[in-house]
């Protein structure tokens, strides 16, 4: 059978995989003779850019072409996700184009988050990758905070050059780029059958004016992100779509905290000291004593302890272990894609169980 190529974006058809390049429903095949896969079919009848995803090895192939094209880097981040959702090796991959570090859903921190220090904060965990980033801004493309601000920084910084938006799965990059074309221009259909995507595979090519275009690029996959290990329905759960409320554990030492049945924090020595948890309020936290967590996950995971929900506990990996040692400083523990617990920086040790593939770390402080 002879290979079918999107018409659109130059992938390969196929019929098998939703969320890779070139997809399109089987029963589609033939109606038209038209062939262009399902991102492109909602691109222009719907005026919406959605994330496909690619294999890492792909993505580094995709995105290092841009190594030799003139033009900025919008680095998308989810600002409650960063350490799952930052991309270490950017610099490596677009060379020395000016880059602006974007955090995105700024909407989800609490009211009170001082905004310039989180500011600070990206810009210092950028440099610790190695990348001297040339502005940062806090937005919420779902909503529109920081739209306008972000909009003068690229053309200030583009000087009639190409944009290149590059961002992890789940960042919300479609939404960023559509709330970016919508704010620029005025309207909601800015993408439409003009600005059809070229023949250069995993990119769309947005036109910014008769010289320049803004490219969305692939979303590269974190596989250490726990969203890839749960349900579509826990996914709704664990993500949260509003302002995070802080939850603050008062702990002894040889006390637990269970987020659902994701993770568990064991806190094994120290003085009484506050746990805050910043995780979807939709998630419940459960305190229990150390010696007594064992039993509780062998009984309640499942049922008390969710999600995961007893008909998934077969297909989630198990916990695993690691200890951390918290001293001098406040200190965030991060379990990717799920959120994190601050610590006051009083001298605590730690062990963290997360499921096999998505490791626990530790950082500065974010808020």
């Amino acid at each position: 059978m002879e290979e079918l190529i999107c018409q659109g974006c130059g992938a390969p058809i196929q019929t098998e995989d939703a969320s890779l390049p070139g997809y399109i429903p089987a029963s589609a095949l033939g109606k038209s003779d038209e062939v262009i896969c399902k991102r492109c079919f909602r691109l222009k009848h719907y005026n919406e850019v959605q994330d496909v995803a690619v294999t890492d090895d792909d993505f580094f192939t995709l995105i290092s072409e841009i190594n030799n094209k003139d033009g900025i880097v919008i680095k998308l981040v989810d600002i409650f996700d960063f350490n799952g959702s930052f991309i270490s090796s950017i610099k490596r991959l677009v060379g020395d184009k000016p880059i602006i570090l974007v955090g995105n859903k700024v909407d989800l921190l609490p009211k009170s988050t001082n905004q310039e220090r989180v500011k600070q904060w990206l810009r210092g965990a950028a440099k610790e990758y190695g990348i001297q980033v040339a502005d940062v801004h806090l937005i919420s493309a779902k909503r529109g905070i920081g739209m306008s601000e972000l909009e003068d920084s690229i053309q200030e910084l583009r000087d009639g050059q190409d944009v290149y938006v590059v961002g992890s799965t789940n960042v919300g990059k479609s939404t960023f780029i559509n709330a970016l074309i919508k704010h620029s221009t005025g309207i909601n259909d800015a993408i439409t059958t003009s600005y059809f995507p070229g023949t250069t595979l995993g990119f769309i090519d947005i036109p910014l004016d008769d010289t320049s275009s803004l490219y969305d690029t692939p979303g590269i996959v974190n596989r250490q992100q726990i969203a890839h290990y749960v349900t579509d329905k826990d996914l709704k759960t664990i993500t949260p779509n509003k302002e995070i409320k802080a939850r603050i554990f008062q702990l002894n030492d040889k006390q637990t905290l269970f987020i659902g049945g994701l993770a568990r924090i064991d806190f094994e020595k120290g003085e009484r000291q506050s746990f805050v948890c910043y995780f979807s309020n939709a998630l419940d936290i459960h305190r229990t004593k150390l010696e007594n967590a064992d039993s509780l996950y062998d009984r309640q995971k499942g049922e008390l302890l969710t999600p995961p929900y007893q008909e998934q506990l077969e297909h989630f990996p198990p916990l695993k272990k690691a200890a951390f040692r918290i001293k001098d400083q406040k200190t965030d523990i991060v379990i990717p894609g799920l959120g994190w617990i601050t610590l006051s920086g009083e001298p605590a040790s730690v062990t963290v169980h997360t499921p096999e593939g998505v490791p626990a770390t530790i950082r500065r402080s974010l808020i």
